[in-house]
């Protein structure tokens, strides 16, 4: 990483004393893992960038989430990914340093994300729904609405 974001060394600051050790550590392996990562905040919360978002991070008052822009598209073995939307992060609620995967096993996690984002490896669409026909609104209502029209009031006395 060319350099940090003093948002995020703000943001870690800020957070609840449980909190700053597990986003401390997790930068770190963002960093370890994708060297070319740039740092930035989103929405409110630190997220890391390499052709294109990578992963982010949060902090809340009771946990911390960690999360993949492609989560669906990493390969997990490990089995480290909780994929079933039911939390913000991919590894579940993390109170601490103790509730991480390994520290090789988010390094892969990351490496692997970040080889998606330099492929331009993007997650399939549902398809888009065709938009609703309009519908025909009678003349008879719209010059109805013409002669109702009134100019807009103006304050003061």
């Amino acid at each position: 990483m060319a350099s940090t974001d003093k948002r995020i060394d703000a943001y870690i600051a800020r957070s609840a004393g449980f909190a700053r050790p597990v986003l401390t550590h997790l930068r770190k392996l963002v960093r370890r893992a994708c060297p070319g990562a740039v740092e930035t905040i989103k929405w409110g919360f630190p997220h890391f960038e390499h052709h294109g978002i990578l992963c982010s991070m949060a902090a809340f008052k009771r946990h911390c989430a960690f999360g993949f822009w492609k989560a669906q598209l990493l390969d997990d073995p490990s089995g480290a990914l909780a994929l079933s939307g039911e939390a913000m992060g991919h590894l579940g609620k993390i109170t601490g340093r103790q509730d991480l995967p390994s520290d090789a096993v988010l390094v892969r996690l990351i490496r692997q994300a970040a080889r998606l984002n330099e492929r331009g490896t993007g997650a399939s669409r549902a398809p888009r729904r065709k938009p609703a026909a309009r519908t025909a609104v009678p003349s008879a209502f719209r010059a109805a609405l013409r002669k109702e029209r009134r100019p807009p009031r103006r304050s003061g006395h």
